[in-house]
């Protein structure tokens, strides 16, 4: 479902903008701090209720201003539109689809699923676990959407297990066990299902971007030769003396290889950047290839950071993506791959429509 219509209130240092996008490529240019990465911003949000730059929602807010506001529009698969709106302040958030109150952002993310790289897209490589956690579980939320409510499920059982361990109740926490090992596993399998059917797509984009074969080695967050509970109740009386569970899939990982060497250690930082790239796209091509909603993708500034060789190959891979691009740049320089469908420049927070 592409994004038709955004039209955004006191969000960052947008005042105000009403926008129609193309369904294809959409270009934005201007200066540094002009509001590029700020409008990036506002439609992540609309996807996922979070900023891609992993700041509180609190400094969203324009100074001096008690709330924002972001309304979308997106294109059903019967050509009709979808608008799903927010009202976010600090004390309180409003969610609308089609007219109808919504209590979570995952009916936003259903209609509107979204991804981003930007200058810190290295961290999924670079940072521990859970940014590799969360990118395995946005892809298998969006293939089985019954996994929410399987996630739920574990981590209501995890925070009572945790609460029994902190208070050194051991039967309590037993009670437990069977609920947070049911559910867990569950999740532990969906996850292997769906990283076994994203892996020839890494293996493409990979030997695409990075000109070598990328692996992926997934370490369900306990010993392999156990099943889930009997890997809680071998580690009962260690979880007991350190008041929390530390085995189950919410301490998975995936350990990343390019050509058989193990990347996170042995790359730079350019590569690590290849490498994240490599994992996003490849989920953005399994995405398009299973069914609508086809994704959107934000690239925040592509040309900054990245040599001009590492450019032409991610931009090659990104413009054969049935996908809607939204590029943020300084200028056209560098871009000339991408045929955009519609370009913005921004200056001082107020957007223009500038071509096409």
């Amino acid at each position: 479902m592409p994004l038709c219509r955004l039209e955004i209130e006191r969000f960052r240092c947008l005042s105000s903008a009403s926008l129609e996008f193309a369904p294809t490529c959409n270009l934005i240019t201007g200066a540094n701090g002009s509001g590029k990465t700020s409008l990036l911003e506002a439609i992540f949000f609309l996807g996922s209720g979070r900023s891609f730059r992993s700041v509180g929602s609190d400094v969203l807010v324009q100074s001096s201003r008690e709330d924002f506001v972001i309304v979308g529009a997106v294109q059903d698969d019967f050509d009709s539109e979808v608008c799903m709106g927010i009202n976010w302040s600090p004390s309180e958030r409003q969610l609308r689809v089609s007219g109808r109150e919504v209590n979570s952002f995952s009916e936003f993310a259903l209609r509107f699923p979204v991804q981003a790289i930007d200058p810190d897209v290295h961290k999924l490589i670079e940072d521990g676990p859970k940014r590799r956690r969360q990118f395995i579980d946005w892809g298998v939320f969006h293939v089985e959407h019954s996994f929410k409510d399987t996630w739920r499920r574990y981590n209501r059982a995890l925070k009572q297990r945790n609460s029994a361990l902190s208070s050194k109740a051991s039967s309590r926490a037993d009670i437990w066990n069977g609920e947070l090992a049911n559910q867990g596993t569950l999740i532990d399998q969906c996850r292997r299902r769906y990283l076994e059917s994203l892996t020839p797509f890494i293996k493409k984009v990979g030997l695409s971007l990075l000109q070598d074969e990328v692996t992926i080695e997934y370490f369900q967050g306990w010993k392999r030769n156990l099943t889930f509970i009997e890997a809680l109740q071998e580690s009962q009386q260690s979880d007991l003396k350190r008041g929390v569970t530390t085995v189950g899939p919410h301490r998975a990982d995936m350990l990343l290889k390019i050509g058989g060497e193990t990347a996170k250690e042995k790359i730079s930082r350019g590569q690590q950047k290849m490498l994240a790239c490599t994992l996003i796209l490849a989920q953005q091509a399994h995405k398009a290839a299973q069914s609508t909603p086809f994704p959107s993708l934000l690239l925040d500034d592509p040309a900054a950071e990245l040599d001009v060789d590492n450019l032409h190959r991610l931009l090659q891979v990104v413009s054969e993506l049935p996908v809607q691009l939204f590029v943020t740049a300084l200028s056209l320089a560098g871009l000339e791959q991408l045929r955009h469908s519609k370009r913005f420049h921004i200056e001082g927070g107020v957007v223009n429509v500038v071509g096409y």
